[in-house]
């Protein structure tokens, strides 16, 4: 469970607030630990434990929110405790369905092993085939692609339990019928292999189990027969008749596998949206600016979850920050780290008004995570200060950040730094004048980047030309017009990258 504990992990490492997943394999078995530390988020008592949706419970290390996990597998996850509450309560959003995927991922690897094992059909059918051709031994093995090892899923004529073989043995009979896609009778004593020597008593056929496509035969298993009766050797009667009841077989994993594959696609079609949904109440309202600012926003992930985000700030003292940030590539992991960057920032932004300072707690905060990932950001975070009418800024890498004045010329928010990631330096920061007519423009490249129909990118210059031609308009108004625009040059063309804006005037 490597992954989860390295989301769990960081976490803890940008909020403070520990988290970890138990899980209980029967009713009558104590729950096993998932990921996470138990030592800093322990499991509750059995009796604690929600069948469904969430509990507040109380351990000996203090209060914890409870979730079952959705899935198959009876698992909960256990945040706190902490003294954070908005803390544990993002930490139940953006990582339950972490760990629901996570779980699902572990059971598909059991189930790839168990097609045929289901109502011993494996056993079943291994048993027919000896019995038309008279043999006393032998395997079905299937292979476990997320491994690459061939597993036996029915043995017979041997209690002696059969190793896994890797898919790349060189002397194994099984791997190479496998690689080959074709049936082999070998003779006794003649290729001989340790991990086949159980099922092995004189000659052996080996037949590839396959699965017809257009395209041509997927190899999915091999069925080995030895210990003929009276010693015969194997014909090639005998190979064509395994290999007909062979192509059977195959037909029937391939059938159970695509069902499978039909409910549980579904089931991540739902739980991405659940996602989706999440993720974008971890977004501040642009509302809650108000009355400092009037303020609009949108985000429109490429997938259902991505790494474009923005976070808003009352700081006091009439002071109003703005962040906006773009993490590489987009989906579930640049997802993960935006939420991770929210949270964290709702926490440094409280500790200073100064825009270097908490990009610099933030790079802090996130450098383990984005060297283990290796991905970066881009972050351009703003402090105005009405009072004092000036605009602070901190923009690392991030290329289109602006202020649009009142005669329809515009200023650009300069880097002042590289990506978040990719140096360790302290972050910098830069000051202008700001006026109360001033407009400030904050967008992705995924918005600039868009491709037409013609593969033709949008363009900042675009951008900024509705902008400044709306500048007197509603900040709202202002953000359905660039979309507008979006719309319009895409046509019916999906995203290729995350969107986000946000557009912002004080009222002060």
């Amino acid at each position: 469970m490597k992954d989860l504990d390295a989301v769990l992990s960081a976490f803890r490492e940008a909020t403070g607030c520990p988290a970890s997943v138990w899980a209980q394999p029967t009713p009558d078995e104590p729950l096993q630990i998932e990921g996470g530390d138990p030592g800093d988020s322990p499991a509750p008592a059995t009796e604690q434990l929600p069948a469904a949706g969430t509990r507040e419970v109380t351990t000996d290390a203090g209060r914890q929110i409870v979730a079952r996990v959705p899935g198959a597998r009876a698992a909960w996850l256990c945040v706190g405790p902490s003294r954070d509450e908005r803390a544990a309560a993002l930490g139940l959003k953006l990582l339950l369905p972490v760990a629901s995927q996570v779980l699902r991922s572990q059971l598909e690897v059991s189930h790839a092993a168990n097609d045929l094992a289901e109502q011993d059909a494996a056993t079943t059918i291994l048993n027919e085939i000896s019995e038309t051709v008279g043999a006393r031994r032998g395997a079905i093995y299937v292979i476990d692609r997320t491994v690459g090892m061939l597993r036996a899923v029915a043995t017979l004529g041997t209690s002696t339990p059969l190793a896994d073989i890797a898919a790349d043995d060189a002397v194994s009979v099984t791997a190479r019928v496998f690689r080959t896609h074709h049936a082999l009778t070998v003779a006794e004593g003649a290729m001989q292999s340790e991990v086949e020597a159980p099922i092995r008593r004189g000659a052996m056929l080996s037949v590839p189990i396959m699965w017809a496509t257009p395209q041509g035969g997927v190899p999915l298993g091999v069925v080995n027969l030895s210990g003929r009766r009276g010693g015969q050797p194997f014909t090639a009667s005998d190979q064509k008749l395994v290999a007909a009841i062979a192509t059977q077989v195959g037909t029937t994993i391939q059938n159970t596998r695509l069902v499978r594959a039909s409910t549980e696609q579904a089931e991540l079609t739902r739980e991405m949206a659940l996602a989706h949904d999440l993720q974008m109440k971890l977004l501040p309202p642009p509302q809650s600016l108000a009355p400092a600012a009037d303020c609009a926003a949108r985000v429109a992930p490429a997938e259902s979850v991505g790494g474009d985000f923005y976070n808003l700030f009352l700081l006091g003292d009439g002071k109003v920050g703005v962040l906006i940030g773009d993490v590489s590539s987009h989906g579930y992991r640049s997802a993960l780290i935006m939420a991770l960057v929210m949270s964290a920032t709702a926490i440094h932004a409280r500790g200073s008004s100064d825009p270097a300072a908490t990009i610099g707690a933030l790079l802090t905060s996130l450098a383990d995570e984005l060297r283990e990932t290796e991905m970066f950001m881009t972050v351009c975070y703003a402090v105005i200060d009405t009072r004092a009418g000036t605009l602070t800024w901190c923009n690392a890498g991030h290329p289109h950040a602006f202020v649009v004045h009142t005669d329809g010329t515009s200023t650009r928010l300069a880097a002042t730094d590289p990506p978040l990631g990719l140096v360790d330096e302290a972050p910098h920061a830069a000051s202008r004048p700001w006026s109360a007519s001033d407009l400030l423009v904050l967008f992705t490249d995924g918005i600039s980047d868009a491709r037409g129909a013609q593969k033709k990118r949008l363009g900042e210059s675009a951008v900024l030309e509705v902008v400044t031609a709306r500048r007197a308009e509603a900040a709202w108004r202002i953000v359905d017009g660039v979309f507008a625009l979006l719309e319009g040059h895409m046509g019916a063309l999906p995203p290729r990258d995350d969107q986000a804006l946000v557009v912002l005037r004080t009222t002060q």
